[in-house]
Protein backbone atom coordinates (compact mmCIF):
# COMPACT_ATOMS: atom_id res chain seq x y z
CA UNK A 1 0.00 0.00 0.00
CA UNK A 2 1.50 3.12 -1.32
CA UNK A 3 1.76 6.12 1.81
CA UNK A 4 2.96 8.53 2.86
CA UNK A 5 4.99 8.95 6.18
CA UNK A 6 6.31 11.58 8.30
CA UNK A 7 9.73 13.16 8.55
CA UNK A 8 12.12 12.20 11.15
CA UNK A 9 15.73 13.05 12.26
CA UNK A 10 17.81 10.98 14.35
CA UNK A 11 20.34 11.94 17.24
CA UNK A 12 23.90 11.39 17.32
CA UNK A 13 24.06 10.58 21.00
CA UNK A 14 20.88 8.69 21.24
CA UNK A 15 19.31 6.63 18.94
CA UNK A 16 15.82 7.09 20.50
CA UNK A 17 16.04 11.46 20.04
CA UNK A 18 13.35 11.92 16.90
CA UNK A 19 12.91 15.73 16.15
CA UNK A 20 10.41 15.68 13.35
CA UNK A 21 11.26 18.33 10.65
CA UNK A 22 8.69 21.35 10.90
CA UNK A 23 6.42 21.75 8.96
CA UNK A 24 3.91 24.34 10.56
CA UNK A 25 5.38 27.09 9.25
CA UNK A 26 5.25 26.35 5.36
CA UNK A 27 2.95 27.41 3.05
CA UNK A 28 1.56 24.35 0.62
CA UNK A 29 3.42 26.43 -1.84
CA UNK A 30 6.94 25.85 -0.29
CA UNK A 31 8.65 22.99 -1.81
CA UNK A 32 10.47 19.58 0.09
CA UNK A 33 12.25 16.94 -1.21
CA UNK A 34 10.62 13.37 -1.95
CA UNK A 35 11.20 9.71 -2.77
CA UNK A 36 9.09 9.06 -5.79
CA UNK A 37 9.18 5.14 -6.96
CA UNK A 38 7.52 4.29 -10.12
CA UNK A 39 5.78 1.46 -10.72
CA UNK A 40 8.02 0.67 -13.82
CA UNK A 41 9.94 3.00 -15.18
CA UNK A 42 11.35 6.13 -14.13
CA UNK A 43 8.75 8.33 -15.96
CA UNK A 44 9.24 12.51 -15.77
CA UNK A 45 6.25 13.17 -18.29
CA UNK A 46 4.17 12.01 -14.99
CA UNK A 47 6.11 14.23 -13.08
CA UNK A 48 6.07 17.23 -15.51
CA UNK A 49 2.53 16.40 -15.75
CA UNK A 50 1.83 17.23 -12.21
CA UNK A 51 3.33 20.22 -12.40
CA UNK A 52 7.13 19.25 -11.67
CA UNK A 53 9.70 20.82 -13.65
CA UNK A 54 12.68 18.74 -14.40
CA UNK A 55 14.72 21.28 -12.52
CA UNK A 56 13.45 19.96 -9.74
CA UNK A 57 14.53 16.32 -10.58
CA UNK A 58 17.62 16.11 -8.18
CA UNK A 59 18.35 12.51 -8.68
CA UNK A 60 17.43 9.26 -10.61
CA UNK A 61 18.99 5.75 -9.64
CA UNK A 62 19.35 3.07 -11.17
CA UNK A 63 18.71 0.00 -9.11
CA UNK A 64 15.16 0.80 -8.47
CA UNK A 65 12.74 3.00 -10.47
CA UNK A 66 12.92 6.26 -7.92
CA UNK A 67 13.77 9.93 -8.39
CA UNK A 68 14.25 12.35 -5.41
CA UNK A 69 12.22 15.34 -6.34
CA UNK A 70 11.28 18.66 -5.05
CA UNK A 71 7.88 19.42 -4.89
CA UNK A 72 5.11 20.73 -3.09
CA UNK A 73 2.98 18.80 -0.56
CA UNK A 74 0.37 19.39 -2.47
CA UNK A 75 1.71 17.91 -5.64
CA UNK A 76 3.03 14.80 -3.28
CA UNK A 77 -0.54 13.69 -2.48
CA UNK A 78 -1.76 14.16 -5.75
CA UNK A 79 0.75 12.38 -7.47
CA UNK A 80 0.80 9.10 -4.89
CA UNK A 81 -2.88 8.27 -6.18
CA UNK A 82 -1.49 7.83 -9.47
CA UNK A 83 -1.50 4.32 -10.93
CA UNK A 84 2.18 4.80 -12.29
CA UNK A 85 2.84 5.89 -8.69
CA UNK A 86 4.28 2.73 -6.28
CA UNK A 87 4.98 4.96 -3.53
CA UNK A 88 5.67 8.50 -2.56
CA UNK A 89 7.98 9.26 0.55
CA UNK A 90 9.14 12.36 2.33
CA UNK A 91 13.26 12.33 2.36
CA UNK A 92 13.75 11.43 5.73
CA UNK A 93 16.39 12.99 7.59
CA UNK A 94 18.75 10.48 9.25
CA UNK A 95 21.83 11.22 11.86
CA UNK A 96 24.82 8.88 13.40
CA UNK A 97 24.01 6.90 16.49
CA UNK A 98 25.81 7.45 19.75
CA UNK A 99 29.11 6.11 19.98
CA UNK A 100 33.41 3.32 22.22
CA UNK A 101 37.17 -0.64 21.77
CA UNK A 102 40.33 -2.33 21.41
CA UNK A 103 39.41 -4.65 24.65
CA UNK A 104 36.48 -5.55 22.02
CA UNK A 105 38.75 -7.03 19.64
CA UNK A 106 40.01 -9.88 21.64
CA UNK A 107 36.71 -10.26 23.03
CA UNK A 108 35.37 -11.49 19.51
CA UNK A 109 38.32 -13.77 19.28
CA UNK A 110 39.86 -11.11 16.83
CA UNK A 111 43.06 -11.39 18.28
CA UNK A 112 43.27 -15.13 18.04
CA UNK A 113 41.78 -14.86 14.94
CA UNK A 114 44.96 -12.79 13.48
CA UNK A 115 47.45 -15.37 15.74
CA UNK A 116 45.90 -17.83 13.57
CA UNK A 117 46.70 -15.34 10.10
CA UNK A 118 43.43 -13.93 9.49
CA UNK A 119 43.04 -10.56 9.00
CA UNK A 120 40.24 -9.66 6.68
CA UNK A 121 42.89 -9.16 3.66
CA UNK A 122 40.83 -8.49 0.74
CA UNK A 123 37.52 -8.15 1.77
CA UNK A 124 36.14 -4.80 1.05
CA UNK A 125 34.00 -2.92 3.64
CA UNK A 126 32.36 -0.50 2.61
CA UNK A 127 31.01 2.21 6.08
CA UNK A 128 28.12 4.23 5.10
CA UNK A 129 28.22 6.80 8.15
CA UNK A 130 29.75 10.48 8.13
CA UNK A 131 32.88 9.91 6.05
CA UNK A 132 36.32 8.48 6.84
CA UNK A 133 39.41 10.66 7.82
CA UNK A 134 41.78 9.31 4.79
CA UNK A 135 45.05 10.99 6.19
CA UNK A 136 44.70 9.28 9.59
CA UNK A 137 47.65 7.79 10.32
CA UNK A 138 46.03 4.09 11.60
CA UNK A 139 43.37 4.16 8.40
CA UNK A 140 44.02 2.92 4.81
CA UNK A 141 41.21 3.72 2.90
CA UNK A 142 41.03 2.61 -0.32
CA UNK A 143 38.28 4.58 -2.32
CA UNK A 144 34.71 6.22 -1.70
CA UNK A 145 31.69 8.32 -2.65
CA UNK A 146 29.66 11.18 -0.75
CA UNK A 147 26.00 11.75 -1.51
CA UNK A 148 26.37 15.36 -1.01
CA UNK A 149 27.30 17.80 -3.08
CA UNK A 150 27.98 21.18 -1.42
CA UNK A 151 31.50 22.23 -1.00
CA UNK A 152 31.50 21.41 2.88
CA UNK A 153 30.14 17.60 2.82
CA UNK A 154 31.35 16.90 -0.87
CA UNK A 155 34.56 15.04 0.07
CA UNK A 156 34.23 11.52 1.58
CA UNK A 157 37.56 11.83 3.00
CA UNK A 158 36.58 14.95 5.60
CA UNK A 159 34.65 14.07 8.53
CA UNK A 160 33.79 16.68 10.33
CA UNK A 161 31.52 14.59 13.27
CA UNK A 162 34.12 11.67 13.67
CA UNK A 163 31.85 9.28 14.48
CA UNK A 164 32.61 7.74 10.47
CA UNK A 165 36.26 7.52 11.29
CA UNK A 166 35.66 6.09 14.76
CA UNK A 167 33.66 3.27 13.63
CA UNK A 168 36.37 2.44 10.24
CA UNK A 169 39.06 2.05 13.17
CA UNK A 170 36.98 -0.21 14.90
CA UNK A 171 36.86 -2.52 11.76
CA UNK A 172 40.03 -2.07 10.48
CA UNK A 173 42.45 0.11 12.44
CA UNK A 174 46.41 -0.84 10.79
CA UNK A 175 48.54 -3.20 12.53
CA UNK A 176 51.56 -0.59 13.27
CA UNK A 177 53.43 0.84 15.88
CA UNK A 178 50.76 3.72 16.84
CA UNK A 179 47.41 3.86 17.63
CA UNK A 180 44.70 0.90 18.08
CA UNK A 181 44.09 -2.57 16.20
CA UNK A 182 41.14 -2.91 13.97
CA UNK A 183 39.24 -6.28 13.99
CA UNK A 184 39.90 -6.82 10.37
CA UNK A 185 43.31 -4.91 9.99
CA UNK A 186 43.53 -5.83 6.23
CA UNK A 187 39.97 -5.44 4.92
CA UNK A 188 39.62 -2.18 2.70
CA UNK A 189 38.05 0.14 3.85
CA UNK A 190 35.92 2.88 2.01
CA UNK A 191 34.04 5.78 3.04
CA UNK A 192 30.23 6.20 1.63
CA UNK A 193 29.32 9.48 3.23
CA UNK A 194 25.65 9.28 3.66
CA UNK A 195 25.78 11.50 6.98
CA UNK A 196 27.35 15.17 6.88
CA UNK A 197 29.58 17.29 8.95
CA UNK A 198 27.12 17.62 12.04
CA UNK A 199 25.99 13.66 11.86
CA UNK A 200 22.63 14.34 9.54
CA UNK A 201 21.60 13.02 6.64
CA UNK A 202 18.35 11.54 4.81
CA UNK A 203 17.57 7.88 3.77
CA UNK A 204 17.74 9.24 0.42
CA UNK A 205 21.36 9.79 0.52
CA UNK A 206 21.66 6.06 2.40
CA UNK A 207 19.78 4.76 -0.33
CA UNK A 208 22.08 6.13 -2.46
CA UNK A 209 25.10 5.12 -0.49
CA UNK A 210 24.00 1.67 -0.61
CA UNK A 211 23.82 1.67 -4.53
CA UNK A 212 27.50 2.78 -4.80
CA UNK A 213 28.52 -0.08 -2.62
CA UNK A 214 26.57 -2.79 -4.96
CA UNK A 215 28.05 -0.67 -8.20
CA UNK A 216 31.47 -0.87 -6.97
CA UNK A 217 31.58 -4.36 -5.75
CA UNK A 218 31.32 -3.88 -1.89
CA UNK A 219 31.44 -7.04 0.56
CA UNK A 220 30.01 -6.04 3.56
CA UNK A 221 28.18 -2.13 4.22
CA UNK A 222 27.93 -1.10 7.68
CA UNK A 223 25.67 1.42 8.69
CA UNK A 224 25.49 2.61 11.94
CA UNK A 225 23.12 4.87 11.60
CA UNK A 226 19.51 4.14 11.54
CA UNK A 227 15.60 5.80 12.48
CA UNK A 228 12.35 5.26 14.15
CA UNK A 229 10.47 5.34 11.05
CA UNK A 230 10.13 2.44 8.37
CA UNK A 231 10.45 3.34 4.30
CA UNK A 232 9.32 0.37 2.00
CA UNK A 233 11.96 1.91 -0.63
CA UNK A 234 15.10 2.01 1.70
CA UNK A 235 13.82 -1.75 2.63
CA UNK A 236 14.03 -2.57 -0.78
CA UNK A 237 17.73 -1.19 -1.62
CA UNK A 238 18.37 -3.13 1.59
CA UNK A 239 17.01 -6.04 -0.01
CA UNK A 240 18.61 -5.37 -3.39
CA UNK A 241 22.21 -5.36 -1.43
CA UNK A 242 21.59 -8.32 0.23
CA UNK A 243 20.07 -10.08 -2.84
CA UNK A 244 23.16 -9.02 -4.45
CA UNK A 245 25.27 -10.97 -1.92
CA UNK A 246 26.43 -7.65 -0.33
CA UNK A 247 26.25 -8.45 3.31
CA UNK A 248 24.59 -5.98 5.34
CA UNK A 249 24.77 -5.18 9.14
CA UNK A 250 23.64 -2.25 11.00
CA UNK A 251 23.42 -0.77 14.86
CA UNK A 252 20.09 -1.94 15.98
CA UNK A 253 20.15 1.79 18.29
CA UNK A 254 20.48 3.60 21.28
CA UNK A 255 16.84 3.75 22.63
CA UNK A 256 17.31 0.29 24.94
CA UNK A 257 15.02 0.69 28.49
CA UNK A 258 17.06 -0.08 31.67
CA UNK A 259 14.34 -2.82 32.10
CA UNK A 260 15.49 -4.02 28.73
CA UNK A 261 11.79 -4.58 27.48
CA UNK A 262 9.55 -3.68 24.55
CA UNK A 263 10.79 -3.53 21.01
CA UNK A 264 13.24 -0.40 19.77
CA UNK A 265 15.14 -1.53 17.14
CA UNK A 266 15.26 0.86 14.38
CA UNK A 267 15.58 1.28 10.79
CA UNK A 268 17.19 0.09 8.64
CA UNK A 269 18.94 -2.41 10.92
CA UNK A 270 14.73 -4.15 12.01
CA UNK A 271 14.60 -5.21 7.88
CA UNK A 272 15.29 -8.91 7.06
CA UNK A 273 18.02 -8.12 4.68
CA UNK A 274 19.96 -6.37 7.54
CA UNK A 275 21.50 -7.77 10.41
CA UNK A 276 20.79 -6.06 13.63
CA UNK A 277 23.51 -5.95 15.89
CA UNK A 278 23.07 -4.92 19.43
CA UNK A 279 25.89 -3.79 22.31
CA UNK A 280 27.74 -5.46 25.52
CA UNK A 281 30.07 -4.33 28.22
CA UNK A 282 32.97 -6.55 28.82
CA UNK A 283 31.22 -8.84 31.00
CA UNK A 284 28.59 -9.27 28.17
CA UNK A 285 25.79 -7.34 30.01
CA UNK A 286 23.69 -5.42 27.59
CA UNK A 287 24.26 -2.10 27.52
CA UNK A 288 22.01 -0.45 28.82
CA UNK A 289 21.18 2.07 26.06
CA UNK A 290 21.12 -1.06 23.24
CA UNK A 291 17.58 -1.51 21.53
CA UNK A 292 16.01 -4.48 22.75
CA UNK A 293 13.07 -6.74 20.26
CA UNK A 294 13.12 -9.90 18.10
CA UNK A 295 14.74 -8.44 15.42
CA UNK A 296 18.20 -8.19 17.04
CA UNK A 297 19.94 -10.81 15.40
CA UNK A 298 24.00 -10.25 16.94
CA UNK A 299 25.84 -8.93 19.74
CA UNK A 300 29.25 -7.05 20.14
CA UNK A 301 31.28 -4.61 22.34
CA UNK A 302 29.27 -1.36 22.58
CA UNK A 303 30.57 0.82 25.41
CA UNK A 304 34.05 2.19 26.41
CA UNK A 305 34.93 1.59 22.55
CA UNK A 306 38.57 3.28 21.72
CA UNK A 307 38.87 4.36 18.09
CA UNK A 308 40.55 6.46 15.62
CA UNK A 309 38.96 9.70 15.42
CA UNK A 310 40.01 12.86 12.80
CA UNK A 311 43.25 14.35 13.24
CA UNK A 312 45.26 11.49 13.97
CA UNK A 313 43.72 11.05 17.28
CA UNK A 314 41.91 8.32 19.43
CA UNK A 315 38.99 8.52 21.93
CA UNK A 316 36.52 6.43 23.34
CA UNK A 317 32.60 5.86 22.11
CA UNK A 318 29.44 3.90 23.43
CA UNK A 319 26.80 2.97 20.79
CA UNK A 320 25.17 0.21 19.01
CA UNK A 321 27.25 2.25 16.66
CA UNK A 322 30.10 0.36 17.95
CA UNK A 323 29.00 -2.82 18.20
CA UNK A 324 27.99 -3.14 15.00
CA UNK A 325 31.67 -2.44 13.22
CA UNK A 326 33.01 -5.33 15.27
CA UNK A 327 30.46 -7.66 13.78
CA UNK A 328 31.67 -6.06 10.06
CA UNK A 329 35.22 -6.95 11.39
CA UNK A 330 34.50 -10.66 11.98
CA UNK A 331 32.48 -11.05 9.00
CA UNK A 332 35.74 -9.65 6.69
CA UNK A 333 37.81 -12.31 9.13
CA UNK A 334 35.50 -15.25 7.87
CA UNK A 335 35.35 -14.37 4.22
CA UNK A 336 38.71 -13.46 3.92
CA UNK A 337 39.55 -17.11 5.42
CA UNK A 338 36.66 -18.67 2.97
CA UNK A 339 36.00 -16.91 0.02
CA UNK A 340 33.88 -19.16 -1.39
CA UNK A 341 30.92 -18.39 1.29
CA UNK A 342 28.20 -16.64 0.17
CA UNK A 343 26.54 -14.08 2.02
CA UNK A 344 23.84 -16.02 3.42
CA UNK A 345 26.32 -18.66 4.48
CA UNK A 346 28.80 -15.83 6.12
CA UNK A 347 25.30 -14.65 8.04
CA UNK A 348 24.52 -18.28 9.06
CA UNK A 349 28.27 -18.70 10.90
CA UNK A 350 28.21 -15.48 12.16
CA UNK A 351 24.66 -16.73 13.78
CA UNK A 352 25.40 -20.29 14.44
CA UNK A 353 28.30 -19.91 16.01
CA UNK A 354 28.01 -16.95 18.41
CA UNK A 355 28.17 -17.23 22.01
CA UNK A 356 24.65 -17.74 23.75
CA UNK A 357 24.26 -14.61 25.92
CA UNK A 358 20.93 -15.11 27.27
CA UNK A 359 17.40 -13.40 26.24
CA UNK A 360 17.01 -13.60 22.46
CA UNK A 361 15.38 -9.85 23.09
CA UNK A 362 18.61 -8.30 24.26
CA UNK A 363 21.75 -10.54 22.59
CA UNK A 364 20.10 -12.21 19.49
CA UNK A 365 21.63 -15.64 18.99
CA UNK A 366 24.62 -13.67 20.87
CA UNK A 367 27.97 -12.70 20.96
CA UNK A 368 30.05 -12.48 17.98
CA UNK A 369 33.15 -15.27 17.38
CA UNK A 370 35.52 -14.51 14.79
CA UNK A 371 37.82 -18.37 14.94
CA UNK A 372 34.42 -20.06 15.60
CA UNK A 373 33.19 -18.95 12.30
CA UNK A 374 36.02 -19.30 10.67
CA UNK A 375 36.26 -22.49 11.29
CA UNK A 376 32.65 -23.29 11.20
CA UNK A 377 32.33 -24.66 14.71
CA UNK A 378 30.83 -23.67 18.08
CA UNK A 379 33.49 -23.54 21.47
CA UNK A 380 30.28 -25.43 23.02
CA UNK A 381 27.70 -22.34 24.33
CA UNK A 382 25.42 -22.14 21.13
CA UNK A 383 25.37 -25.30 19.59
CA UNK A 384 26.75 -26.76 16.42
CA UNK A 385 28.16 -24.05 13.94
CA UNK A 386 26.95 -25.96 10.73
CA UNK A 387 26.66 -23.48 8.05
CA UNK A 388 25.28 -25.37 5.05
CA UNK A 389 22.63 -22.91 3.71
CA UNK A 390 20.42 -23.32 7.05
CA UNK A 391 18.47 -20.25 7.80
CA UNK A 392 20.25 -18.96 10.96
CA UNK A 393 18.33 -19.11 14.38
CA UNK A 394 16.10 -15.67 14.79
CA UNK A 395 13.97 -15.16 17.58
CA UNK A 396 10.61 -13.69 16.89
CA UNK A 397 10.04 -12.21 13.24
CA UNK A 398 12.25 -14.69 11.57
CA UNK A 399 15.09 -12.35 10.38
CA UNK A 400 17.78 -13.41 8.71
CA UNK A 401 15.66 -15.51 5.88
CA UNK A 402 18.28 -15.64 2.92
CA UNK A 403 16.56 -13.98 0.10
CA UNK A 404 18.97 -15.62 -2.59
Amino acid sequence: MRKLLTLLTLSILVFSMVVPMSISAQSQAEKQEYLVQFNDKVNKGILNAFGVDNSDVLHTYNLLPVNLVKMTEQQAKALQNNPHIKAVEPNFEAQAFAQTVPWGVPHVQGTDAHAAGHTGSGVKVAILDTGIDRNHEDLNVRGGHSVFTDSANSDPYYDGSGHGTHVAGTVAALNNSVGVLGVAYNADLYAVKVLNNSGSGSYAGIAEGIEWAVNNGMDIINMSLGGSMSSSILEEWCNIAYNSGVLVVAAAGNSGRTNGRGDTVGYPAKYDSVIAVAAVDSSNNRASFSSTGPAVEIAAPGVNILSTTPGNSYASYNGTSMASPHVAGVAALVLAANPNLSNVELRNRLNDTAQNLGDANHFGNGLVRAVDAINGTSSGDNGGGDDGGSEPTKPGNGKGNGRN
